[in-house]
């Protein structure tokens, strides 16, 4: 489908034409927009009036020198000129880093006053869309009140403010634009939601509305996770060649996976791994490494994070002040006996060891069934489990002033249904309706 006999006939001004602004301005003017730039920097506003592109990039040159040949885009470079006479004005300044690492605002600062400034003389609906990266907060704690300050309106109500996230890579931004991974918008009021998304009609990829603060730390997991895979092939890479293997045939292998690896499997947020497999393995590849003395600090560093998210479950525990505990679920995974390893278990003893009063409830483990490798790990660990651990679920819910979920079977979230409101639960596997539980009294997710 081509996108470009969509024609949305929108009025847009796009300020800051860098490589995310140019290459958004191009693109939309394409899409049958007519686009309005606006820059600090004369040179690019110049560029761009002259029909040339301020950035290198494939194909954004020549779809420059058509759309302003067509009339579609322009430059000024009065801030309020652009603002009156457009119905979108779409924010792509810098956020560069500021000092210790973190996100220096000065120019969406700066920006959003001007944009202010010319709203309080605009009698019309207007939305401010930011697509620079900021961090969660960003657009209410300090843009939105800077637009309402200096217009003397109320966003959601007198004008529309979203955060759009970019996902156009340096290199193939045009063809992003045309084929985007995803649209994410996060907007102040339903009207503003309804004309972001009409903006980018027919385009590929599903589209995502959610409140604006979800939509800022979108492009921060993108980019981190993108950070970690780079980082992640590159030391699997160092130890295959360090023991004569061949680390592009290894990772055909592990691409080729797309139902664990290349997958939404184990991205959820929730509680610590265990397991026969994930901790032992972890550090036999790190065990290995060491023996190369080879540096690998994120493979090195996967059983700490995996520790301090266990460690965040108990201090969790600790801050509510209450002694009698009682957990659903112990075995590393719902529906086995496994207790190897099991976070869960680790979990418990580490309360016991703080005196915490604590029963256990798991449909799926009773002592007397316990042998071999599972029934070592729980007597070396565990050794007065037959004192906490009981088939009965009513009496861990009488005992309990603190419920812990370590599991979502049936029976487990018919029980912590019947919860009186005065105790706690804390949820470790994200139970069903998770987003409704968070909005009552005493429900605390781990990571939600």
């Amino acid at each position: 489908m081509d996108v470009r006999n969509q024609r949305s006939e929108m009025a847009i001004s796009v300020f800051g034409l860098g490589y995310v602004g140019c290459v958004s301005a191009a693109c939309l003017a394409a899409r049958g927009n007519s686009v309005v730039g606006v820059d600090v920097n004369p040179e690019k506003t110049e560029f761009i009036r002259q029909g040339r592109a301020p950035v290198v990039e494939e194909r954004i040159g020549e779809l420059t020198a058509e759309m302003v040949a067509a009339g579609r885009l322009t430059v000024t470079e009065e801030v309020a000129k652009a603002v009156l006479t457009t119905d979108i004005s779409i924010i792509c300044v810098g956020t560069p880093s500021g000092s210790g690492g973190s996100l220096s605002t000065q120019y969406l600062e700066r920006v959003s006053a001007e944009i202010g400034a010319a709203l309080a003389n605009k009698d019309g609906w207007h939305i401010v869309a930011y697509r620079s990266t900021m961090v969660p907060g960003t657009c209410g704690d300090i843009l939105i009140p800077i637009l309402e300050q200096a217009s003397g309106k109320t966003a959601g109500m007198d004008f529309g403010v979203c955060v759009n996230p970019e996902f156009l890579r340096e290199g193939s931004s045009v063809r992003d634009f045309e084929n985007p991974p995803k649209t994410v918008i996060g907007a102040s009021d339903e009207r503003t939601g309804t004309q972001m998304t009409a903006l980018y009609a027919g385009l590929p990829g599903p589209r995502f509305l959610v409140p604006i603060s979800v939509a800022e730390m979108t492009k921060y997991v993108d980019n981190s996770f993108h950070a970690l895979k780079v980082t992640f092939g590159n030391e699997i890479g160092a130890l295959c060649a360090e023991l004569g293997l061949d680390s592009h045939a290894v990772m055909d292998i592990f691409l080729a996976d797309t139902k664990l690896n290349i997958s939404p499997a184990y991205l959820r947020p929730g509680f610590a791994f265990g397991g026969s497999c994930l901790p032992k393995d972890v550090r036999a590849l790190t065990h290995t490494a060491r023996r190369h003395d080879l540096e690998l600090p994120v493979l090195q560093n996967v059983l700490a994070s995996n520790e301090a998210q266990l460690r965040r479950a108990v201090e969790l525990v600790m801050s509510l002040g209450r002694r009698r505990i009682g957990i659903f679920g112990l075995s590393f995974k719902a529906g086995t006996d496994d207790l190897r390893e099991s976070p869960m278990v680790e979990f418990a003893e580490r309360l016991i060891g703080k005196g915490y009063d604590v029963r256990i409830y798991d449909a799926h483990v009773a002592l007397s069934r316990l042998m071999g490798a599972n029934r070592a790990f729980i007597e070396d660990r565990l050794p007065h489990l037959g004192d906490l651990l009981t088939d009965d679920i009513a009496a861990v819910v009488a005992h309990g002033e603190v419920f812990v979920a370590g599991t979502a079977e049936p029976e487990v979230v018919a029980a912590i249904d019947g919860i009186a409101p005065d105790r706690t639960v804390i949820d470790l596997v994200r139970l069903p309706g998770a987003a409704e539980r968070r909005l009552r009294p005493g429900y605390l997710g781990i990571g939600w």
